[in-house]
């Protein structure tokens, strides 16, 4: 029977408090029963307003406000920054870590090795004082190296309770035309999970991320046939990336394309949707984006491929307001992760019976 799990990761605290602050105080214990499916619910800043006493992560992104990487190369740095993480965690009864490194690793350096050993001691050490706990780590949509982040991919499976792919921002090193393409093109998406499989990694360890916003590029130049040229803004080695767009959320998104000059477009080749407009200045702006009809196959292929599960980034960068169009859009997008329509209903029957979100 297929069980369902929404985990919750927060770049803040969800509960900031020594004491139960659920209206159920066993809401506040650790979760000890595995699940064989899960919903990875990611969150951000707005999780400090409302108290989720479901599956609580601590979420930490080195080298982004946390330590670089280099720190962590010595084992008494490594430890104290595990003990203070479970400390943390203990206190303000969370379920799990999740591990965000985006940094550039060269193979076979000092800090590939410690990243390693960084997930491994981790995962024993909140198994160890947190049992039913979980450590998950953040992975790029393939593991070929993606803007040099060569890590120990096989190893650090091994060591944590699942891997999140990343499968987005996927135009982060563009080495072809330095064009607008799209955020997560579907074939480009599902080859890597072969490439993570291939390497012999549990499918059961393995959740992937879709991307719930997209990308707003600049057009230096608009073909006739609709192809735009992005600026040339190197990456990590590589001379265009994506960088020379502006990340928009989904629910921008739904409104720009209302009033652009194209309305929603579609590419097969991609699949994915994409819109133009104008700005106040007459610069014309290609934007990619993921919606349901994008979603939806990368979601079969979790059933498919039997993955742990799916997520996303992140949950509040929807429209949540009473407005009916926008409620319509929201309940779709959150449909779209349970895959395509003859799927829906059986996932929405065992979601029903199996989330409570307090």
């Amino acid at each position: 029977m297929l069980r369902f799990l929404v985990v919750l990761c927060s770049l803040l605290t969800a509960c900031r408090s020594s004491v139960c602050p659920c209206e159920r105080p066993e809401l506040c214990q650790q979760i000890r029963e595995e699940k064989d499916f899960e919903v990875n619910l990611v969150d951000q800043p707005v999780a400090a307003k409302t108290c989720f006493c479901t599956f609580v992560y601590l979420f930490v992104s080195l080298g982004k406000g946390d330590v670089p990487l280099s720190y962590l190369v010595d084992q008494d740095n490594r430890t104290a920054w595990i003990t203070d993480k479970v400390t943390l965690a203990k206190s303000q009864f969370m379920d799990g870590i999740n591990i965000d490194i985006e940094q550039a690793v060269e193979e076979g350096s000092p800090e590939y090795y410690a990243l390693t050993s960084l997930v491994k001691e981790t995962t024993e050490m909140f198994h160890r004082e947190i049992p039913g706990s979980q450590v998950s780590f953040d992975v790029a949509w393939s593991p070929k190296c993606i803007d040099k982040r060569c890590y120990d991919y096989v190893t650090i499976a091994e060591s944590c309770d699942l891997l999140f792919v990343m499968s987005y921002d996927e135009q982060s090193q563009i080495t072809g035309d330095c064009i607008a393409m799209a955020n997560a093109p579907l074939r480009q998406t599902l080859d890597a999970y072969d490439q993570y499989l291939n390497l012999k990694i549990s499918p059961k360890k393995i959740v992937m991320g879709v991307p719930w916003y997209g990308y707003d590029y600049p057009c230096l130049n608009f073909s006739q046939e609709g192809v735009c040229s992005i600026e040339k803004v190197p990456f990590r080695g590589v001379p265009c990336s994506d960088a020379a767009g502006k990340q928009k959320p989904y629910k921008w998104l739904m409104k720009q394309v209302n009033s652009s000059m194209s309305g929603r477009l579609w590419d097969d080749e991609q699949q994915a949707p994409y819109f133009n407009y104008k700005d106040q200045d007459g610069q014309i702006h290609q934007v990619w984006y993921d919606d349901p009809q994008s979603i939806c196959p990368k979601a079969d292929s979790v059933m498919s491929k039997d993955l742990r599960g799916i997520g996303m980034w992140n949950a509040n960068i929807l429209d949540y307001s009473d407005d009916p169009v926008a409620r319509q859009q929201t309940t779709m997008m959150w449909n779209a992760l349970l895959g395509s329509p003859s799927a829906t209903e059986e996932f929405e029957s065992k979601l029903k019976q199996n989330i409570i979100l307090h």
